[in-house]
Parts: structure tokens; sequence; C-alpha cells
């Protein structure tokens, strides 16, 4: 969620048209979140999560979404990941997903599932 430039608007028309071919690279699946650990090390409140995404294997990642989500809440809730973007290091962590959201006053609202998909089942 530190990727880019959410929350900035302007539509189309500022981040340009892009081809199918352009949103295929980008892999974006459903996982399930196995863990939620603390994690005091950040700068901003975060967790820890490691989610299952199947095919895919299980991720780490860390997020800053402590205001919202308790560690109950998140616990085997399904979400939504970028899972192709390059490994990062946070501090003494290493993050392997994007946790998609979307940027509030109140914080980041996780980009949740409808209902069940198998994990790893890519958005199309």
């Amino acid at each position: 969620m530190s990727h880019g430039n959410a929350g900035e608007g302007g539509g189309e028309q500022a981040h340009g048209l892009i081809a199918w071919s352009d949103f295929e690279k980008v892999l974006i699946c459903a996982g399930t979140v196995t863990q939620v650990e603390e994690f005091p090390q950040a700068r901003k409140p975060a967790w820890k999560l490691w989610v299952d995404f199947g095919p895919h294997g299980l991720r780490k990642t860390s997020a800053q979404i402590r205001h919202l989500y308790s560690a109950e809440e998140l616990l085997g809730r399904q979400i939504v990941g970028v899972i192709n973007f390059p490994p990062k290091q946070i501090g003494p962590f290493v993050s392997e997903f994007l946790l998609t959201g979307f940027p509030t006053e109140e914080g980041v609202v996780i980009t949740t599932i409808e209902r069940p998909v198998p994990n790893g089942t890519r958005l199309a």
C-alpha cells in the first residue's frame, strides 16, 4: 500500500490508458490470512501478515492497517494481493506481496472478497 500514488485523483487522463497486456502483467490474487503478528520495529503501526495464496505459496507482508483491523479480524479473512512485485525489505522484515486497499481519512480499508474463492485465484 505504500507503492504508487494511491489516493491521488485524476482518473484515466492523469494516469493514461493501459493495454490489456499491461493489466495481464500484474498478478492480483486471492489469499487467506493464516498468521498475524505485531511489528514493533515498524515506524507506523503495522501488522506482519502471512497469507496462503494456494499454488503461489505462503507469502508475508507488512501492512499499516492496525488503526482499522485487529489481529482477530484479519485471521482467516480472504484478501487481495499483488504477488509479483519484487521482495521489499522493511526494517528486519521482507515483504513478499502488496496487500491492496483503499486509503481513507481513518486508515486503509483492505480489499476483500465478496464470497469465498480458491486461494490463488487471479483477478480477472
